[in-house]
């Protein structure tokens, strides 16, 4: 506030809000894990949205979009490098006994625990496609 960061303060204000009304919503108080999930959800909004102003040409919007997405990815932890994914898919594969694409679900659900907040699962679920299907 003092620093007259307008940008990070709404920001901020957006992600205390989101925290709060879930915690209303569900009647609990969010640990560590949910308060990234909160986080995470709020970043796919804006790169979903971010992709819509891109397609009607809002370039004064996909500014302002990309803006609260840096600022929300600071307050995630340090993303992981493809190496690293590539080593957590293998591990998790080799636990559970994966061999096909019908497998997905085991090995996500899995990952999804291990790599949130780390990863994109966006980008960690097409890793496993291809680990799956080849």
């Amino acid at each position: 506030m003092r620093a007259k960061e307008s940008a990070r303060l709404s920001t901020i204000r957006l992600i205390l809000a989101a925290i709060k009304q879930r915690e209303v919503d569900e009647r609990i108080e969010l640990d560590d894990a949910a308060v990234l999930g909160v986080i995470e959800k709020m970043i796919k909004q804006r790169r979903e949205s971010i992709a819509q102003f891109e397609k009607a040409s809002r370039t004064d919007l996909v500014d302002v979009e990309k803006a609260e997405l840096q600022l929300l990815s600071a307050y995630l932890p340090a993303q992981m490098s493809d190496a690293e994914i590539q080593k957590q898919i293998d591990s998790i594969v080799s636990e559970t006994g994966a061999s096909s694409a019908k497998d997905m679900g085991k090995v996500m659900a899995a990952l999804k625990s291990r790599l949130a907040g780390k990863a994109d699962m966006g980008k960690v679920s097409a890793l496993v496609k291809t680990k799956l299907s080849g």
